[in-house]
């Protein structure tokens, strides 16, 4: 049953244009072909990612972040309360009016305490600058890495300024050493970010990250085993372009440099909208929609090709929309934060405003008491 639904899955006219069969793919006369197995080495390479980037945290992107002045605030930790703390953790963050009633009465506290109580929980579990920091740094110095290795791939290639050569002689064009090393690298990368999304920063746009890291993945593995990789090559060149600079606007922002963050973004929000939102579908997208039927008949690989661009292409729409927002923010003077971020619960009481106070007076005389944890500053301009 097996080798049936295998067989159904890798039929040649699904994948291949018509009169071509995988046979058609196999190395022969020096010329060299992707395979399937290929994509196996990637999964070593995304733990492979995985370590380094808890070592770069640790020997690189905290000391980084103590050089750039990056700081902490304190945060009020919830008193210790079985009752609220198991309604919390098996119920819901955000209790309605009757569970804040109902939760006063088992808990011997009053309804205004309650609410309290789970202000200062959920802060307790957002993530905290340093962390957003370190996350920042890493994909920053990966992004910038992968954008000059592919603009050092791309940029003597005939189809980098000819998209008519995307497709001539396909799909038997022979893999060159330096797109095998940059496919491999940048699907490890992106299963590492896969792997990782649990216990990284959880920001609005969860789901659509999720989307995205999919559609990357089986994106880059399609056009690998169905030799699309001229064009494949061009599509993580035009996202990896603008990424380096949000990622590094992160930093300065979670540094405190805002002005500099300012600047950043700005060159950012051009190079998205340019890259994203303009090359991405009137070059790449028509590349790869109207060029192939004038070599041969479409097909359903054609077909799934350009779906799985069109996806990508809604969340590029969907986050110029969030960039426009912030954009628009900072040009009417407004402060400028991430719109996918939750900001930071404040308890408005003077007890608390108290505590705040004493909390702050500790941390300034280089004490922190027990009863106080470190605060993640959520007030970013892009994360």
């Amino acid at each position: 049953m097996f080798q049936t639904v295998y067989s159904y899955f890798w039929w040649d006219q699904l994948w291949l244009p018509s009169n071509l069969t995988w046979a058609d793919l196999e190395d022969r006369d020096g010329l060299v072909f992707a395979k399937v197995s290929d994509l196996y080495v990637s999964i070593p390479f995304a733990f492979l990612f995985l370590g380094v980037r808890f070592l770069f945290e640790i020997y690189v992107a905290t000391p980084l972040a103590k050089a750039m002045g990056v700081k902490e605030k304190l945060r009020l930790r919830a008193s210790p309360n079985p009752v609220l703390e198991r309604f919390y953790t098996t119920s819901t963050k955000h209790p309605k009016q009757s569970d804040l009633e109902s939760l006063s009465s088992k808990s011997s506290c009053t309804v205004r305490q309650v609410e309290r109580w789970f202000r200062r929980r959920r802060n307790q579990d957002r993530p905290s600058m340093l962390k957003k920091f370190r996350e920042a740094s890493w994909r920053f110095t990966f992004y910038l890495l992968a954008f000059v290795a592919g603009l050092a791939v791309l940029v003597d290639k005939p189809w980098f300024s000819d998209l008519r050569e995307v497709w001539k002689d396909f799909p038997r064009q022979t893999l060159l050493p330096s797109q095998y090393w940059y496919y491999m690298v940048e699907l490890g990368f992106y299963w590492s970010l896969l792997f990782r999304v649990a216990s990284d920063v959880k920001r609005k746009d969860f789901k659509e990250q999720i989307i995205h890291h999919l559609a990357t993945i089986t994106l880059i593995s399609f056009s690998w085993c169905a030799n699309y990789i001229r064009v494949g090559t061009l599509v993580m060149a035009v996202h990896d372009a603008s990424d380096y600079l949000l990622e590094s606007a992160k930093m300065f922002v979670y540094a405190g440099w805002k002005e500099t963050c300012n600047n950043i973004f700005i060159v950012f929000a051009a190079v998205f909208i340019v890259t994203r939102i303009i090359i991405f579908p009137f070059w790449i997208i028509h590349c790869t929609w109207v060029y192939p039927v004038e070599v041969y008949q479409p097909f359903f690989g054609y077909y799934f090709f350009n779906v799985l661009l069109v996806i990508l292409q809604c969340l590029h729409v969907f986050w110029a929309y969030l960039i426009l927002c912030m954009a628009y923010k900072f040009i009417t003077g407004k402060l400028l934060e991430d719109e996918r971020s939750d900001r930071e619960e404040t308890d408005l009481s003077e007890e608390d405003e108290e505590e705040a106070a004493a909390a702050t007076a500790m941390m300034k005389n280089g004490t922190v008491s027990n009863g106080h944890s470190i605060l993640n500053n959520n007030h970013s301009k892009t994360d």
